[in-house]
């Protein structure tokens, strides 16, 4: 196995449908690959033919290997990746490669079959004649494997390009989307709970790079409940890199609304000035939408007339990736990312302080803008906005 070569192919997803502009789309998907491959060593990144390739260029780059593997499943953009033994085009070469590198990663399979594809075209022999070679010569490596066409444990695959041939024991699924940074910025309200990551994490997959407004209402939360949302913040960087946090106190606004406000508004008023204050957050960081993690009908501020109510409150768009997903399908993702853990904490965050015995749910815009009316609500933004400061969360290795 030392004298095997080891290279990471990652295969385009949504990328390779693009036209004209497909470079900058390629661009964003290599600046990602390149820094994440950095943190391990010292690779060459190269784009060709739809495939991305990362190369190690020294020993102790090669063994970090399947860590880079690891990272490039988390880059957006790609559909699928995999680990392959690189070896010249000559059946020869592939047949003894294929002997030395897939015992190893067939361990505990049972069955297999082969597939081939020859970008090279001049490659002598065909498609199905490669695939019976190499099969062949899995099968005298490792005798106790079978072969099944139908559902194999593993597709082994021998790829003949432009350069060389790979031979590797399948492929695992990218991250898909698009590639970061390709499709905008956009300012994500980052609560400590299961849903605003994933939708920060669903809009990053389609390309947008994500900032965070999060707000407090020390000390009727806690700095165990802020260093939770940090720790969220962390654990999307693996899909980003990088999250800066802006944290805002939203103390005085509550204590406001709960002495002059009735008790029913609470929540729809709070999600008002969380707007605007997101909204100037969003203006002065070049975020032209905002993100939040609402889910229709899922409580009560979640209602159709409560979202009408809060984003006449906003001078941007609001997006809303999880506003048809129910719960099941958001928790299920944040198991995926990692997220969920962390989000169920028992830490409360200012949405909980003050909380509404009975909430309107079917809210009329004018009754809510004379409770608003009751505050002076430019002065306590005004007064909000003094208290931001902001967190630089980076990636960890």
């Amino acid at each position: 196995m030392n004298s095997i070569r080891e290279i990471i192919l990652c295969k385009y997803g949504e990328v390779i449908l693009k036209g004209a502009n497909r470079s900058s789309f390629e661009a964003q998907l290599l600046r990602d690959v390149k820094r994440r491959a950095a943190m391990f060593g010292n690779y060459d990144v190269r784009a060709v033919q739809s495939t991305v390739y990362v190369e190690p260029l020294d020993d102790g780059s090669a063994e970090a290997v399947p860590d880079v593997a690891e990272q490039m499943k988390k880059v957006f953009g790609f559909a699928a990746v995999c680990r392959a033994a690189v070896c010249e085009k000559e059946i020869v070469a592939i047949l003894e490669t294929a002997k030395a590198y897939l015992p190893e990663k067939l361990a505990g399979v049972s069955t297999f079959k082969c597939e081939s594809r020859r970008s090279d075209k001049r490659f002598p022999l065909s498609s199905p004649e490669i695939s019976g070679e190499v099969g062949g010569a899995i099968l005298e490596a490792i005798p106790r494997l079978r072969v099944d066409v139908n559902a194999p444990d593993v597709v082994v695959k021998t790829e003949i390009r432009e350069k060389y041939a790979y031979v590797h024991a399948g492929q695992e699924h990218g991250a898909g989307g698009m590639p970061l940074g390709s499709a905008g910025k956009g300012m994500l309200l980052l609560s400590g709970g299961i849903d605003s990551p994933v939708a920060g994490y669903r809009m990053m997959r389609r390309g947008m790079t994500v900032e965070c407004v999060h707000f407090e209402s020390f000390p009727y939360t806690s700095e165990a409940a802020r260093e939770k949302v940090f720790e969220l913040a962390r654990e999307l960087t693996e899909y980003c890199g990088k999250i800066r946090v802006h944290v805002i106190s939203l103390t005085h606004i509550q204590e406001e609304m709960r002495d002059k406000c009735e008790e029913d508004y609470f929540t729809l008023l709070l999600r008002r000035f969380m707007m605007k204050l997101a909204c100037r957050s969003a203006e002065e960081n070049g975020c032209p939408a905002l993100i939040t993690g609402e889910s229709l009908g899922q409580v009560a501020s979640q209602t159709l007339k409560a979202m009408v109510v809060t984003e006449d409150a906003a001078d941007r768009p609001v997006f809303r990736p999880l506003v048809g997903m129910d719960k099941e399908e958001i928790v299920e993702t944040a198991r995926e990312i990692g997220t969920f853990d962390t989000s169920i904490l028992p830490y409360d965050d200012c949405c909980t302080v003050f909380t509404p015995r009975h909430p309107r749910t079917q809210p009329e815009l004018a009754k809510v803008l004379r409770e608003e009316a009751k505050i002076d609500a430019e002065a306590l933004i005004e007064e909000a906005w003094g208290t931001r400061y902001l967190v630089t969360i980076k990636q960890e290795r």
